[in-house]
């Protein structure tokens, strides 16, 4: 397209938005990417802390996250950037017969989708994480083709590759419009200047619901807060994110692993959810995620903790992404409520957005879209959020 006219208008350069660019721009269009924060990466982006697995319940979830561990851990040899990529694995533990029944139950459709998941009883998966205390331990599945690696390495990587193939990037610009004529996308407005294009992807986390009142579509996408923090680093020790969903007072799960770097990084999910944008960090966070933590892994009792933060995650009723094109409005796509696992599903969704708009999609296409649909039913919730 000339000048000020684009092919794709991608709101929001995050987790989503970024790898999107990539391979849209990959695929020959003219891509453009407004953020209304000063550079890449900067919204809940930075707020994740790396953990990839493909180990969910959901089979479109499944799907994009294989796709994404493809991407991402031969990202350094394609490219020549290293994201500290590394595979290893999740371990989801069990101390109770309640975990143990859901990630037995789970294993059913997760080797359905060819997830290389086991369960190990407490024994074998001590020899994979020895510090685990094993008092109580029944056991838990291990995926060891799950890794993690730095968002924020990986959100650049995909910026400076999606610049390479000419996608176009432009920073504290507040989207203030969408142009609709005869029922269908034709231009974007920011306040700095207006864009035309003929197709609009809402990739803005958790504004995303701002994003769709300016065409009069009311999104169910509500951020909730999310606590984080990270260790000094020390001495390699622990390969796998640890995760363990016994609910207590406080949090419904938490997880930690040990970065490239050496510092151990953790966080919860709150219960209830701290619901709204307010990214304060908490005096409560650390006193309760650190009884957890050393009482799960003795090993971590003496490790000092650097600094904590809070990030938010756009959450959906059901705990899944709304993905697709708008019925109401020709050229409007959505790839939002990534409910705190853009860094995850980002790299694989770019693709499918990729093939939804030059209109190449393949037969998988067509289940993950049908499953993430956003005039889907909320009726069940995603069991491993």
């Amino acid at each position: 397209m000339g000048d000020g006219a684009y092919d794709v208008v991608i709101i929001g350069a995050g987790s989503v938005g970024t790898p999107a660019a990539l391979f849209l721009a990959q695929a020959g269009l003219d891509v453009l990417v407004l953020d209304r924060l000063p550079s890449v990466g900067q919204g809940s982006n930075k707020a994740a802390i790396g953990g990839i697995r493909a180990t969910h319940s959901d089979p479109a979830k499944i799907r994009l996250a294989q796709r994404t561990i493809e991407i991402l851990a031969s990202w350094e040899e394609t490219h020549g950037q290293d994201i500290e990529w590394r595979s290893g694995g999740y371990v989801f533990v069990a101390y109770t017969p309640r975990e143990e029944r859901i990630l037995k139950d789970l294993l059913v459709v997760q080797h359905a989708y060819g997830l290389g998941i086991e369960w190990l009883d407490a024994k074998a998966l001590l020899e994979i994480v020895p510090d685990l205390n094993p008092r109580g331990l029944i056991g838990g599945t291990y995926s060891p083709g799950d890794g993690h690696c730095s968002p924020l390495l990986a959100c650049h990587a995909f910026y400076d590759e999606a610049r390479r193939k000419g996608a176009s990037f432009r920073f504290g610009e507040q989207v203030t419009g969408i142009e609709l004529r005869e029922g269908r996308v034709r231009a974007v407005r920011s306040n700095e200047d207006c864009y035309e294009t003929p197709v609009v992807i809402n990739a803005a986390g958790p504004w995303a619901r701002a994003v769709g009142n300016l065409v009069g579509l009311d999104h169910p996408v509500q951020p909730d807060s999310h606590e984080a923090g990270v260790t000094e680093p020390v001495t390699h020790f622990l390969d796998p994110m640890v995760v363990d969903i016994r609910p207590a007072p406080g949090s419904s799960n938490y997880y930690f692993h040990q970065l490239a770097s050496g510092q151990i990084a953790f966080c919860i999910t709150p219960q209830p959810p701290i619901v709204g944008e307010d990214c304060r960090e908490t005096s409560g966070f650390l006193p309760m995620v650190a009884r957890r933590m050393v009482d799960l892994m003795p090993r971590l009792a003496n490790l000092r903790v650097r600094r904590t933060w809070r990030g938010l995650y756009p959450m959906t009723p059901d705990g899944s992404p709304l993905v697709g094109w708008a019925q109401e409005i020709e050229g409007y796509a959505m790839a939002i409520g990534m409910c705190g696992q853009g860094v995850m599903l980002g790299p694989g969704l770019g693709e499918l957005l990729a093939r939804m708009i030059t209109g190449t999609l393949v037969p998988e296409d067509q289940e993950v879209l049908g499953i993430l649909s956003p005039y889907r039913e909320f009726a069940a919730q995603e069991a491993l959020r």
